[in-house]
């Protein structure tokens, strides 16, 4: 089982192409207000997050995801 730091340093590489330039990615980054995601690209980083990890992430989970950090915790819940 992956730990909640790799986990997260996974996802830092999966968002890395919508990261502003000059933007540093950290376990507290909001992903809606730090990064102007829109509900389409954060689709798309799902659909990237369950290939990644061939799984599939429940919707009904997307509204308590809000940080990298939060992320990476539904992710470990979801692989163990």
């Amino acid at each position: 089982m992956q730990n909640l730091e790799q986990l997260q340093q996974q996802l830092f590489q999966i968002l890395e192409p919508f990261v502003p330039q000059g933007f540093e990615l950290k376990a507290e980054t909001d992903l809606v207000t730090d990064l102007n995601l829109d509900s389409m690209k954060v689709m798309d980083i799902v659909a990237e997050v369950e290939d990644v990890f061939d799984i599939s992430i429940p919707l009904n989970l997307l509204p308590d995801i809000r940080t990298v950090e939060d992320f990476a915790s539904q992710l470990q819940k979801i692989i163990q």
